[in-house]
């Protein structure tokens, strides 16, 4: 009876099984293969051991790459992440007026496709005629060239990054729900001002979700390729030129399927690490 269970249970996961071997674990294991090799779909790979990890420490371009993705992460997932903190805060205010549209306006960006998404920024951020720029007209300031300046390009796309983070301000104002109001209560009779409140009591019971966001956020910028992809292809002066793009650029313009898949494991080494770390700092910082 209990073999009988085991191959009808068996039978039962078999899609599941067979997708995870053929969409899942080949991969993993066959881009570990590769990256010890010197692969460029013709042929057969060439074991080269651990040179192309040697290389890509030596290649000028992929330096600049993972400096520009970690001016995303560092600078830009840091200003999102205040940013965001701070909005679901005031949407969690119940005497704003409307306060259901406001939400409704924050989140409505996150359902735009990100073809549309890039395409419509390419718009607003054109340094002529774009909607950002003619507003600073209006008040005599001169915009900047956006995509097209080497300095703005990464801000522009942490502007737009902030646009489309409704996902992250509904995960705060869910978290934000689980605060008890007897802490704000206490606090008041204790003749705390809102700062004081948002600093020892907003932001330390949501820390797990700011954790779990930063989290995603993290893995989420070190991944990031379509938005650069379509509206900058890395430039200008290889300024947006991303982790993610430079590695589709050597998969697949350049074809070394072995040096793309060795970026592809030092990626999951430093997301990884980062990970790790941030779960560590959290957990000394828990709230006692």
């Amino acid at each position: 009876m209990n073999k009988r269970s085991l191959r009808t249970g068996l039978l039962f996961i078999s899609p599941w099984i067979v997708g995870f071997v053929v969409f899942t674990a080949y991969p993993v294991f066959a881009s570990l293969y590769y990256s010890l090799t010197d692969y460029s779909m013709i042929g057969t790979p060439r074991f080269v051991g651990l040179q192309n990890y040697v290389n890509l420490f030596s290649d000028k371009v992929f330096l600049t790459s993972l400096a520009n993705t970690l001016y995303m992460v560092v600078i830009g997932l840091s200003f999102i992440t205040v940013s965001t903190v701070t909005i679901a805060i005031l949407l969690n205010n119940r005497r704003i007026k409307g306060l259901s549209f406001f939400r409704v306006v924050f989140f409505l960006p996150t359902l735009v496709p990100t073809v549309v998404l890039s395409v419509l920024w390419i718009w607003i951020l054109e340094p002529d005629t774009g909607l950002i720029n003619s507003i600073l007209h209006l008040f005599g300031i001169p915009g900047p060239g956006w995509l097209a300046s080497p300095a703005w390009a990464k801000p522009s796309f942490i502007l737009m990054a902030l646009w489309g983070a409704g996902n992250m301000i509904i995960i705060y104002l869910a978290g934000l729900q689980d605060i008890s109001p007897a802490l704000y209560e206490a606090a008041s009779l204790d003749g705390a001002n809102a700062w004081q409140k948002a600093v020892h009591i907003t932001v330390p019971m949501l820390r797990p979700v700011i954790v779990f966001n930063v989290i995603t956020g993290l893995i989420g910028t070190f991944q990031s390729f379509a938005e650069a992809f379509i509206m900058t292809n890395g430039g200008p002066n290889n300024a947006t030129l991303f982790y993610s793009l430079y590695l589709y650029e050597n998969a697949f313009q350049y074809f070394k399927i072995g040096y793309a898949s060795a970026m592809a494991w030092i990626l999951l080494i430093i997301v990884l690490g980062c990970t790790v770390l941030l779960l560590k700092f959290s957990h000394q910082l828990r709230p006692e």
